[in-house]
């Protein structure tokens, strides 16, 4: 088990080229957020605009929209239920999260195949949320998904789900062959979270603590593994998504400091002056 250190962040966060463009940073597509879970989707995306995606989009239910443009102007907005527009917003995305927010229901299904059988191999897929759910209820796409570069974000009731274990079973070398088994890498979120790699040996972190026990928090994180996979896609991508979940946690956990509990949104406020700090240091 390999133990994630703070250099793990001078390794992936490095100065922008003088000649860039929004193009040259990804483009993230976020979908979800029901009616009743908008802020789900909204704090991802603001997240993944923080950290310095070069363009998102928002695929969510119409009624967030005045939300969305209000706390994530920097988003483009779309209508999750309209087939073009979401077919088409996948096309021209890098990364695709989705799940946050996005439910269970049978709409929510549907969107989620819709999504699914419109990726291809070039893109990221990020499986959050309550998209983790209907994942494992349905094994087609679970075939699908370990032919594409997925990403699981599971906390440890939504890997029971996935992988069929109870808690009591998630030991690393159970985890391990279930993870070859979807051909995926699986972020499991708990103390001490672990990030089972493809080729590589698992990475587990050291820090972060309770005060980071806020709905959000893993929303939150998506964003931010969305954004560092758009924008650092000249890199090898396993030891990406390690620096995204390492930053969330060490940015938490500074915070923590000064704060009894540490809310998505502080994250996400001091995400561009933390991601600095290490650009400079390269």
């Amino acid at each position: 088990m390999h133990q994630l250190q703070e250099s793990i962040l001078k390794q992936i966060i490095l100065p922008r080229p003088l000649e860039s463009h929004k193009g040259n940073f990804g483009h993230i597509l976020t979908i979800g957020g029901s009616e009743n879970y908008g802020g789900a989707i909204i704090m991802s995306s603001s997240a993944a605009v923080h950290a310095g995606a070069g363009l998102v989009s928002c695929a969510t239910d119409s009624k967030n929209i005045t939300a969305l443009h209000s706390i994530v102007p920097e988003s483009m907005f779309i209508n999750y239920n309209n087939d073009i527009d979401l077919i088409n917003a996948i096309n021209k995305s890098d990364v695709i999260v989705i799940g946050p927010g996005l439910g269970e229901n049978a709409n929510a299904l549907s969107i989620l195949k819709k999504v699914i059988l419109n990726t291809t191999v070039r893109h990221f897929v990020i499986i959050d949320g309550s998209a983790i759910t209907l994942v494992s209820e349905q094994p087609e796409l679970k075939k699908i998904l370990s032919t594409r570069k997925t990403i699981y974000t599971p906390h440890q009731m939504e890997w029971q789900r996935l992988s069929g274990m109870k808690i009591s079973e998630q030991k690393p070398s159970k985890n391990i062959l279930k993870q070859q088994e979807l051909a995926a890498t699986i972020v499991l979120k708990k103390y001490h979270t672990t990030i089972y790699h493809i080729n590589d040996a698992p990475s587990q972190l050291e820090i972060g603590g309770p005060y980071m026990s806020t709905g959000g928090m893993g929303d939150t994180l998506t964003g931010i593994i969305a954004a560092f996979l758009g924008q650092f896609h000249f890199k090898d991508y396993e030891k990406v998504i390690d620096a995204a979940v390492y930053a969330h946690s060490a940015l938490a956990q500074k915070l923590a400091s000064s704060k009894y509990v540490v809310l998505p949104t502080d994250i996400i406020r001091e995400l561009q002056s933390f991601m600095r700090i290490y650009a400079l240091r390269s």
